[in-house]
């Protein structure tokens, strides 16, 4: 459940039109509105289903109608401030809104169900968003405004969302006669209110240092230990509050705080049980929407007392968003509490901890707080959804050539039946796996299988999806090996062939696979893996590996106009190339991805490529290399590519998979995508994707938007040829590419 005093998104008023209603559900997406006069009183709600029946009873439609006139006047409220489980239990399918009034009829708040969450500033903070991060600096700038920008921009650098400050009104906070100097003080009192009275930093350095953080990037936040503070940093804007656990039982400025209506991120520590119960129902009445972080208010807490499992507990009874903050030593306990759920992380930052101040004992140097950001980030990464399991692509990968599939025996004709002794289990895992063994026995044949194949999935199906003569607008072809490239070209009408090569196809002899001219044009793809596990990179900062990817890339040309000899009709074979720019423990900064393209402009301009024409092909983030995931740093920005291809008058081979998931990634528009880079582009891959690394999928199965990408080649790249590089396509007769022919045909065909 949630409590909501930001009712703005679901009021109209009461003279408002039909047309306003309309438009307020379609953007609040709740199914309803609560109309109002201009005093703020509810006076009615409006529903979806009320509109549909003021529409099916009414002689003719009138938006312009007012909203008062088709509201249910009789609805249903509860007052503010009622037991949080007195209004959760109004809450059902068929009430989605409550209205929450004082006792004149205002409205003050919403009641709606739904998970918690909240927005500070850019950042929305919930269960399903990414973790949000805290650079606590507090007091760890000692009072020196230069050093506290600093910590801002290091903090910013280390990939903080957020950094958090302190304020304290000391007139306000002690009385008179309490200070540094008072001898009857407890030496930890003396201590503390010694640093504070140094260290205090005056609201105009604090409001500079905040909107120094916006101008950073990141939302500045801060702790206001006194309703003095509280005013201040609400005349300044503060778009929410921490709530120290010191404060977590002062129930006056917590009623305080909360009656800004601002989001709250409370801390814990020091609380008991029942006294967290009170303040979280205090909370819930106040309609104001918060987070609470468990924490240990130790100066450092022993690893035994952090009690990570706490915070199932405090989600369980607090029915918020739950976080940590930490002031044990290191930065791993925060990462475990991410895996239990942690949405907030907040840890003390500091550029030296020897300096004065109790804090600093226990804060995160800059580059270990970055350590605990990407570990944080990974950890979220792989913490994934509760979903139905699915193969990875990496997984997938590694079944083709590690699992076991079923294989024929021996010979079967067509239409004979299967029995146990026509086939055995067999590794690679290329075919249908043995655990659909019983599906099997006793089907007819419904093709002639050779002895020492595999059954496929399409075994099992009545009809099978064929080889035909297909139409498009374009030319097209299919990937082939030197092996099964006259098959393939012999069952349809294509265009063009492309060779995928292996190092092993280039050290084949020419001759032993083509004695006669082949009729159709022919391009190649590289290979991405040489001899020795050399996966080619033209860009590789060490120089010796770089000259072996150059030699290699030029024994590619060479043998591509060897092959040029048995395609005449091919005057310019192109060559697709991976050219290399990936990297293993992080994407590479725009800067220098800049140095790697002029590099790579060095390795191009020492091949002889003669008589055929390079084209670089767009990378996903995350390519599969033989060695696993990598990140890939060149030929995934559109933006560069255009530069690229610009400055050097090159085109690329458009992968719309690989390029689908830079998008999915990088938040990008796949239209914008294809928008930029379409007029540079010789040649297509036309294959699915999802995610962020699912590529090669079938026509239909991942996040592709085929009818507006086909849109924008048909009018910026209306040439360039193109291929169905399915994953695997080519098995079972190929039948993975008849199957997305058949489906492309609707986008890519030739208009009727």
């Amino acid at each position: 459940m949630i409590i909501d005093r930001h009712v703005a998104p679901y009021i109209v008023f009461s003279e408002d039109t039909v047309k306003a209603v309309l438009d307020k559900i379609s953007s609040n997406k709740s199914g309803c509105v609560i109309a109002v006069s201009s005093k703020g009183v509810a006076q009615g709600l409006i529903t979806d289903g009320d509109i549909r029946r003021w529409l099916a009873l009414g002689s003719g439609i009138d938006l312009n109608e007012s909203a008062i006139a088709i509201a249910n006047r009789d609805f249903f409220a509860l007052p503010f401030g009622a037991p949080p489980k007195d209004v959760e239990a109004a809450l059902s399918s068929h009430v989605r809104l409550i209205p929450l009034t004082d006792e004149a009829g205002h409205l003050i708040a919403i009641a709606r169900a739904g998970s918690p969450g909240f927005v500070i500033g850019e950042r929305r903070i919930s269960d399903t968003d990414p973790v949000f991060v805290i650079a606590e600096i507090g007091n760890n700038h000692n009072g020196d405004v230069s050093l506290a920008k600093r910590l801002i921009e290091l903090a910013v650098e280390a990939g903080a969302d957020c950094v958090k400050f302190q304020m304290r009104d000391m007139s306000a906070l002690y009385s008179a006669k309490t200070g540094a100097s008072d001898a009857s003080q407890d030496l930890g009192s003396q201590y503390t209110l010694d640093l504070l009275s140094r260290f205090n930093l005056d609201p105009r350095d604090l409001f500079m240092l905040f909107d120094y953080c916006r101008a950073r990037g990141v939302e500045p936040l801060c702790t206001p230990w006194d309703y003095p503070s509280l005013l201040a940093l609400d005349q300044y804007g503060m778009q929410g509050y921490k709530v120290a656990s010191a404060d977590f039982t002062n129930h006056t400025l917590l009623q305080q705080m909360a009656g800004l209506g601002r989001p709250l991120i409370c801390s814990t520590g020091m609380s008991t049980e029942l006294e967290i119960k009170s303040s979280v129902d205090l909370l819930q009445k106040s309609g104001t929407p918060f987070a609470l972080l468990h924490v240990n208010s130790t100066y450092p807490t022993p690893y035994k007392d952090v009690n990570l499992a706490y915070l199932g507990r405090l989600k369980e009874f607090g029915g918020a968003v739950v976080g940590y903050s930490g002031h044990e030593r290191g930065w791993f306990i925060p990462v475990a509490a991410v895996a239990l759920g942690a949405k907030i992380v907040e840890k003390h930052f500091t550029v030296d901890r020897t300096m004065e101040g109790n804090d600093h004992k226990v804060s995160l140097l800059p580059e270990e707080f970055r350590a605990m950001v990407e570990a944080i980030r990974s950890t979220e990464t792989a913490l994934g959804v509760k979903s139905e399991r699915m193969i990875t692509q990496g997984e997938m990968m590694n079944r083709e050539i590690l699992a076991k599939s079923i294989f024929a025996a021996h010979d079967l004709a067509e239409g004979s039946i299967v029995k146990d002794a026509d086939v055995v289990i067999r590794s690679p895992g290329q075919g249908l796996q043995p655990n659909r063994l019983p599906d099997l026995i006793g089907l007819p044949v419904r093709r002639h299988i050779q002895g020492g194949t595999p059954f496929f999935p399409s075994d099992l199906e009545e009809a099978r999806r064929g080889p035909r003569n297909f139409d498009f607008s374009r030319p097209w072809g299919l990937p082939v090996r030197w092996h099964d490239y006259q098959r393939m070209k012999s069952a349809t009408n294509l265009d063009l062939l492309e060779y995928h090569l292996s190092y092993k196809d280039m050290e084949e002899d020419l001759s032993t696979w083509f004695s006669d001219v082949v009729d159709v044009e022919f391009l190649v793809h590289a290979p991405e893996l040489f001899a020795g596990d050399h996966v080619l990179d033209l860009v590789a900062e060490d120089r010796a590996y770089r000259d072996r990817s150059i030699l290699e890339l030029q024994r590619v040309c060479d043998l591509t106009r060897r092959l040029n000899e048995w395609h005449p009709r091919t005057a310019k074979p192109l060559i697709i190339v991976n050219m290399g720019g990936f990297s293993s423990d992080g994407f590479r900064p725009k800067g220098d991805r800049q140095e790697l393209y002029r590099r790579l402009e060095d390795s191009l301009g020492a091949i002889d490529a003669s008589g055929v024409e390079l084209i670089p092909q767009t990378m996903p983030p995350f390519p599969w290399h033989f060695g696993g995931q990598s990140h890939h740093n060149l030929f995934v920005d559109p933006w560069e590519i255009e530069d690229f291809c610009k400055m050097n008058e090159m085109r690329i081979c458009f992968d719309l998979s690989h390029s689908q998931l830079a998008c999915n990634h990088f938040g990008w528009s796949m239209s914008e995508f294809c928008d930029i880079v379409a007029r540079f582009t010789a040649h297509l891959h036309i294959v699915d994707a999802r995610g962020i690394d699912g590529e090669g999928l079938q026509i239909g199965d991942g996040d592709m938007d085929f009818a507006a990408i086909a849109e924008v080649l048909s009018r910026d790249a209306p040439h360039a040829s193109f291929i169905p590089e399915i994953w695997q396509g080519h098995k079972d007769d190929g039948a993975g590419f008849w199957y997305a022919l058949d489906k492309l045909e609707r986008w890519f065909g030739t208009p009727v």
